[in-house]
């Protein structure tokens, strides 16, 4: 079988390091920034072409913030999702629609983000204003897996996702709206925590939507990177609301009482994507969690809801875009996702009083099943990677949606109800792509699936795209 992956690992300042080691690193005056940026500038252009992940690049000029000097994360080179604003750079959303102009300010949560020492060297691509699972276009070309690129990289923050697992950068920024972290992490082989709602500074877009959906985080190949990340930005602000997560530093000594989801009410899970669900369950049970399995009580119905609420997004990006994002919008310009979840929506538009109240009453129902169980675990999504054109904008809109449905049927939950969530690369497909894990808790308790993700890690680390098939042979020996 020839070897398609794609990554940029090489003899240089970055080496094989993770982000709290390069942090250390920088630290102890063993590296500097600048030599950290000059060899992520040169990994991308190692990887870019073929991968396609960036959509601005400032390597000559990189962001640094003076908050973060000596930060927990103090110059580990980076990239923003290009959703988010970050100051002379502009904010494109992955659209075709408009004329993306330089931000005059940063975002409230770029603030954040770089509070924690991190230095932004650019902003990722991302679908049409991250409304599909695949980061395809109606025009330009795609962003594709460094582990196959002939596949999805995932979506929206599929061009992070690709740069993290290329290893180009340690930690990229990413955010979630019905997926977006847990998906390309999974696709990609990535730990992906999608936090409580609230528990980072509100996102931008999300705050002006009815039911606010999307948070902000990172894609990293190590727990620890996530969890420096989130301690660090606590540090920044800290949401008063929410129990203080802190620096989550190992596995805990917990015996967690574990729900087991294999499929879901729409979509059944493929059998690759379901071994891996089972051998995790298996793995945590060795470690002596009670794991048994459950149904999580969101139905047809929840999904259709969520369909139309994704609907009236689209419906108010159109409505609303030249005034709210650019004069020079045009709603004709807009891909046949957006066009058609659009048109969807307006045809529906009397039910939208019921929807919005049933998936308000959806964080109730998500509260009470942890009455029962400190975790859910679950596959991220119902089947690996699709390749490249399964959900291309350009596909006929219905077909599009069918397989959208069949495909995320397991990570909106999670939007709607505001409770964490965390992608785990657990394992992998026959063909090697990557297979994710999704371990869902209550609201707040991001430090119990940080350390149930650290010992995951420790009882078996993760596959890494340059050293593989090493490890790959490694275990075939070993039995």
């Amino acid at each position: 079988m020839t070897d398609e992956r794609v990554h940029a690992f090489t003899d240089d300042a970055l080496g094989p390091y993770d982000a709290v080691a390069l942090a250390a690193l920088v630290r102890a005056g063993a590296v500097n920034p600048r030599e950290l940026v000059g060899a992520a500038a040169a990994r991308a252009a190692r990887v870019d072409g073929r991968l396609l992940p960036v959509a601005h690049a400032s390597y000559d000029k990189p962001q640094i913030s003076r908050e973060g000097i000596g930060g927990a994360l103090w110059g580990v080179p980076t990239y923003l999702k290009d959703n988010v604003d970050l100051r002379g750079l502009p904010t494109a959303m992955g659209s075709e629609a408009f004329r993306a102009q330089p931000a005059r300010r940063n975002a409230r949560f770029t603030d954040q983000f770089l509070s924690t020492g991190l230095a932004v060297l650019g902003k990722t691509r991302l679908p049409e204003f991250g409304l599909n699972a695949s980061t395809e276009f109606a025009t330009a070309q795609p962003v594709r897996n460094p582990w196959k690129p002939s596949h999805s990289a995932g979506a929206s923050s599929g061009g992070a996702a690709a740069l993290v697992a290329s290893g180009v950068v340690p930690i990229a920024h990413a955010n979630d709206g019905g997926g977006s972290i847990r998906i390309p992490a999974s696709c990609c082989g990535l730990v992906g925590l999608k936090p409580t709602r609230g528990r980072l500074v509100t996102n931008a877009q999300g705050a002006k939507l009815p039911i606010d959906l999307v948070t902000d985080g990172v894609l990293t190949r190590s727990v620890r990177d996530t969890a420096a990340f989130f301690a660090a930005a606590e540090r920044h602000r800290r949401n008063p609301k929410l129990p203080p997560l802190g620096l989550v530093e190992g596995p805990g000594d917990q015996r967690l009482r574990i729900g087991l989801v294999v499929d879901s009410p729409i979509a059944d899970t493929d059998q690759a994507t379901r071994r891996v669900v089972e051998e995790t369950a298996a793995r945590l049970e060795a470690m002596g969690h009670f794991v048994e399995p459950t149904a999580l009580p969101f139905g047809e119905e929840f999904s259709r809801d969520f369909v139309t609420y994704w609907g009236y997004i689209a419906w108010a990006i159109a409505f609303t875009g030249r005034l709210l994002i650019d004069p020079s919008f045009r709603a004709g310009r807009l891909d046949g996702l957006t066009t058609g979840l659009r048109r969807r929506f307006q045809a529906e538009f009397p039910q939208t009083p019921g929807v919005l109240r049933r998936l308000r009453r959806a964080e109730g129902v998500y509260r009470r099943i942890f009455r029962q169980h400190d975790v859910i675990l679950s596959p991220v999504l119902a089947h690996t990677a699709p390749p490249i054109g399964h959900l291309s904008p350009n596909v006929d809109f219905d077909e599009l949606m069918d397989r959208l449905m069949r495909y995320v049927a397991f990570t909106p939950v999670n939007n709607v109800t505001g409770g964490p969530g965390i992608a785990l690369p657990a394992g992998a497909a026959p063909g090697g792509l990557p297979v994710g894990v999704h371990l869902s808790a209550a609201h707040g308790q991001e430090r119990v699936l940080l350390e149930l993700a650290f010992a995951l890690e420790a009882e078996r680390p993760w596959r890494r795209i340059e050293d593989c098939r090493a490890i790959e042979e490694r275990r075939a020996i070993e039995g």
